[in-house]
């Protein structure tokens, strides 16, 4: 979807031909048709910088304006911070009288940043959550999303009398499934300070309270992942989802938990390609017992007629 110059019209497909290839020529100032060659706009604005990096560094010095707002710092990015470096605008070092001063500006900035208690916890809280998500991998898009999670559950007043730990962990769990990333309570109580159950509970009355709508997790979405982790090929991964299409077709995968699924589907799809891996590695990367992958085999192969040579 482009906008033209005047801003009311959005133009998606060629109004000639009907094509959606649809070119931005920058240096013409041109959006054009690929192809039938119409000219549909010919003042088009470049949104982007005009200089160039070569480096983080060379783009560092070169930009006009800050980082981009974000979710997961207190104050959300916007107030300013006094470098750690010894160093003026223009990159020359601060003479050593006037250092003591420096230091000094530098201490109350940090203290004038975390104005009140409310400040306060709030920085704990997502520093909390920064440390959590970095040690699960994380990307930057679920951060943001528990960072809006925790916002929204401090702004209705759902922190008192629960720790915040908890709440944290929760946004996260509930940010990891909102963005299809999931990740089992298990692995979120392993990088947390707190337990299974409080993290299950506090979840169970954020998403009852702030009115999320999720959608429980299928074994589909772990699959990349566990092969990842056991160095599976992609042909294992295809052959994983095949046998979960099909045992979802015929309901096999309802009222079972989903990583039992999963691990159960890639030890099959590891056998029939010639990768095999044992029940202890599959049930170590799952985080289920061996135990829940020999039923969910027994199920799956019965089931869908699928006969393995052992």
């Amino acid at each position: 979807m482009v906008k033209t110059r005047e801003g009311t019209e959005e133009v998606e497909k060629c109004p000639e031909c009907g094509s959606k290839h649809l070119v931005r020529d920058y240096e013409r100032g041109e959006l054009t048709c690929e192809d039938c060659g119409l000219v549909l706009d010919d003042q088009f604005i470049d949104q982007g910088p005009e200089w160039r990096a070569f480096d983080v560094e060379q783009g560092e010095k070169r930009a006009r304006t800050g980082t981009p707002m974000t979710y997961t710092i207190h104050d959300k990015g916007l107030s300013t911070e006094i470098s750690w470096k010894n160093k003026d605008s223009y990159g020359k070092s601060i003479p050593t009288r006037n250092r003591a001063q420096l230091y000094r500006l530098r201490k109350w900035q940090r203290r004038i940043r975390v104005s009140n208690a409310t400040e306060r916890n709030l920085a704990f809280a997502l520093s909390e959550l920064d440390r959590m998500a970095s040690a699960m991998g994380l990307p930057r898009n679920v951060r943001e999303t528990a960072a809006m999670i925790y916002r929204k559950a401090v702004n209705k007043n759902l922190i008192r009398g629960r720790s915040i730990e908890g709440v944290v962990a929760a946004s996260l769990y509930a940010a990891c499934r909102q963005c299809g990333v999931p990740r089992t309570l298990d692995e979120v109580a392993n990088s947390s300070r707190v337990g299974r159950k409080e993290i299950g509970r506090t979840y169970r009355f954020m998403t009852r309270e702030l009115k999320l709508k999720l959608m429980p997790t299928k074994p589909q979405d772990y699959v990349q992942r566990f092969c990842s982790e056991l160095r599976l090929t992609g042909e294992v991964q295809s052959k994983a989802a095949e046998i979960l299409k099909d045992a979802s077709e015929k309901e096999l995968t309802s009222g079972r938990g989903p990583t039992g699924v999963a691990a159960a589907a890639i030890y099959i799809s590891s056998i029939l390609c010639n990768e095999r891996r044992t029940q202890r590695e599959v049930a170590d990367v799952a985080g289920v017992t061996e135990v829940t992958i020999r039923n969910r085999y027994k199920e799956l192969t019965e089931k869908l007629g699928i006969e393995i040579q052992l």
